[in-house]
């Protein structure tokens, strides 16, 4: 049997129910306060609410542990999948029947190889045709620049010597550029110091006429000659 509350109604109110309406009557608690007070607690409810929260947690750590394992097998599926491992199996097959053909025969391999095939013609299967036509290709480019190759190979020694020498052409060929401004710019200005001796002579000689006319005796010019111009009635 339940124990009574000290909250429930009873028909003889005990010390508790005695103190709460003495509280209630001094308005020290309400009786709001009081029915709040008398809801029990949902400890139950919260307890399976972590008991769900625990369950999922451990649910979602597995379905980790899942990805984390088909990730690991995707990485590893070269080395570990029946598929790749059965390729691998028959490519070694493959290998060590060949490898087996060629101890079986290695009297008469020996005896090919020792044999020179200059000028003669060494068969080989149709579907390595392709191959061999690409191999001739490359074979006769590297022969072209063999040469090339060999000299680049021979200079190696003196890079450092013709890295310096080129510095020093380098250098020489800015201060022949640097010449050749200034003297273009110099020819520029003879041009333009041409232009206007060019333009003065017709007024110097136009100006001496006038003087010989007038029987002037005229100093020297700096664009004439050095001879005065005398009167004519000068003695």
């Amino acid at each position: 049997m339940a124990a009574a509350s000290p909250w429930d109604p009873a028909p003889e109110p005990s010390a508790a129910g005695l103190l709460l309406s003495h509280f209630v009557a001094s308005g020290m608690v309400t009786q709001e306060m009081l029915n709040i007070s008398k809801k029990s607690a949902p400890y139950f409810v919260n307890f399976s609410r972590l008991q769900q929260i625990t369950n999922i947690q451990a649910e979602i750590y597995q379905k980790n542990l899942e990805i984390e394992l088909l990730k690991l097998e995707k990485d590893t599926a070269d080395v570990v999948h029946p598929f790749f491992l059965a390729q691998k199996c028959h490519t070694l097959q493959s290998m060590n029947n060949h490898l087996e053909a060629v101890l079986k025969e290695k009297r008469s391999l020996r005896q090919r190889l020792l044999k020179t095939t200059c000028e003669e013609n060494l068969p080989i299967e149709a579907v390595y045709h392709r191959y061999m036509v690409h191999l001739l290709e490359l074979a006769v480019t590297f022969i072209e620049r063999l040469e090339n190759h060999l000299e680049t190979i021979r200079n190696i020694p003196h890079l450092d010597e013709n890295l310096r020498k080129m510095s020093m052409a380098l250098a020489k060929m800015d201060m022949l550029v640097t010449e050749t401004e200034e003297l273009a710019e110099n020819i520029l200005k003879w041009r333009e110091q041409q232009k206007e001796i060019s333009s003065c002579i017709p007024k110097i000689l136009a100006e001496e006429n006038y003087l010989h006319k007038h029987d002037v005796i005229m100093p020297s010019l700096p664009f004439t000659s050095k001879v005065h111009v005398q009167t004519i009635n000068s003695k």
